[in-house]
């Protein structure tokens, strides 16, 4: 299994929270090198499961490359028990009603947040799944340095769709200095979709397009899953600590 290799610094893993634009009380990781100043900060989107952890262990494992990072939960409005629930097809029944304004609102608070901490200007988004597909919409927002958004749905599934989540693609030709890398076998981000972003980046030289041949959903940051590619996935978190450095 390929997980993210550790960088040379220690690091200190923490859970607060931070205010929604609403007043909702966000569950957010945190986590920082020990010892010395973080270099750079990301914001850390998870998947459809939010905050749990292996995001604690990817947050850390990412501070140990020198980064301060935050990862704010996605459905912090949700109930107590509709966050309890494993079975990933509860939260997915919840992301019609999602509220992009708010849902990018916590990902900005929990950046702010960690660049106040550590003096830093601003910081760079990576997500996954639908965290990916909410990092294309961050990456349009302004408030962001760089962006890496893994295998994120660049149309919205039927099921998803609602009046106040947004179309990714609508906004990609906005997006800062964008890196996206799928897998040529996920349904939720078939070839059509992946050429539509191409064509909206077809006049963007800080933008990139990364397909894995073979691979399906998920198959970098989560080395439990079926779809996991050790190879693909080291690669993979090479060139996303690589897009973020630059």
């Amino acid at each position: 299994m390929a997980e993210l290799q550790e960088g040379p610094h220690g690091a200190t893993v923490e859970r607060v929270t931070v205010t929604g634009l609403d007043g909702a009380v966000v569950e957010t990781i945190l986590a920082a090198p020990d010892g010395l100043a973080a270099t750079g900060a990301i914001a850390l989107h998870p998947d459809i499961m939010g905050v749990r952890p292996l995001f604690d262990d990817l947050c850390r494992r990412l501070a140990t490359h020198g980064y301060a990072v935050a990862c704010p939960e996605p459905f912090a409005r949700a109930t107590p028990g509709e966050r309890a629930v494993e079975d990933p097809s509860v939260r997915m029944g919840l992301v019609s009603s999602l509220d992009d304004r708010l849902q990018l609102g916590d990902l900005a608070a929990a950046a702010d947040l960690v660049c106040a901490r550590h003096e830093i200007s601003a910081a760079s988004v990576l997500g996954f799944c639908m965290g990916g597909m909410q990092t294309l919409k961050a990456a349009a927002s302004g408030h962001f340095l760089r962006a890496v958004a893994c295998y994120g749905m660049i149309r919205l599934p039927e099921a998803w769709k609602g009046p106040h989540v947004g179309e990714p693609l609508a906004s990609a030709g906005d997006v800062c200095p964008t890196l996206a890398l799928f897998g040529d076998t996920d349904p939720w981000t078939p070839a059509s979709d992946i050429d539509a972003l191409r064509a909206a980046w077809r006049d963007r030289s800080d933008c990139a397009v990364v397909v894995y041949p073979g691979a399906d959903h998920g198959f970098v940051h989560a080395p439990e899953r079926p779809a996991h590619r050790a190879d693909d996935a080291a690669d993979a978190w090479r060139r996303t600590l690589d897009w973020i450095a630059a």
